[in-house]
């Protein structure tokens, strides 16, 4: 049957059509297929999960962020005249703000991917793996649709970093000092003090009792 040759692929989402390319009656997530994977009786039409249509006009800063607040992964892409043009995934998104794009910044992205400035201070490509950097830095940073350092900044920030931003995730800042319009380059992490219950503790009680 379809459904191992669906598991083996490794891919999570199919556009399922019926009759040809234009008609996609919806999206099937190979994770949906495990509880039927046994069973003769399937009913594909039942498992589909709605199909999201997008014009090829649409920019990719307003998809991202339309991906990340419904939590939506594909679209699938239509023409002027309401053909199917394509698909396009989170990935290729990704893939174009942050993911494999060789510049002057990047004539190598495994080298120098995170150089020590001194005083806690760091120069961080965008590029740099996540789990390389929590390798480096003692960390857990995490994000669900990324690989990168630029990636994981974009998905807290809900758009593209740009020239300035700063972000504080983990006691550690990173402020954007390399980008352009479609993604950044480059960023200084800096090390902050770690927060111990004694200073909360003297917070809450200068909050109770100013001076």
């Amino acid at each position: 049957t379809w459904i191992p040759f669906v598991i083996s692929t490794a891919h999570s989402r199919f556009p399922v059509i019926e009759g040809n390319r234009d008609q996609v009656i919806g999206i099937l997530l190979a994770k949906d297929l495990l509880r039927y994977y046994t069973e003769a009786d399937f009913d594909l039409r039942a498992s589909l999960r709605p199909a999201v249509f997008i014009p090829e006009s649409k920019p990719l800063n307003v998809l991202l962020r339309d991906f990340r607040s419904h939590r939506n992964h594909m679209a699938i892409v239509v023409d002027e005249y309401g053909g199917v043009a394509g698909l396009i995934t989170i990935e290729d998104v990704l893939e174009q703000i942050v993911g494999e794009i060789e510049d002057e910044y990047d004539s190598d992205e495994s080298d120098g991917a995170i150089v020590a400035e001194g005083d806690g201070r760091y120069r961080v490509k965008a590029l740099a793996e996540i789990g390389q950097f929590n390798a480096r830095f003692d960390t857990e940073l995490s994000a669900a649709a990324f690989d990168t350092i630029g990636g994981l900044l974009t998905e807290r920030l809900g758009r593209v970093p740009k020239l300035g931003d700063r972000v504080e995730l983990d006691h550690l800042r990173f402020e954007v000092i390399r980008a352009d319009a479609r993604r950044p380059h480059l960023f200084l992490v800096t090390q902050l003090p770690k927060r111990t219950v004694y200073d909360e503790f003297a917070d809450s009680d200068e909050q109770q009792h100013p001076a």
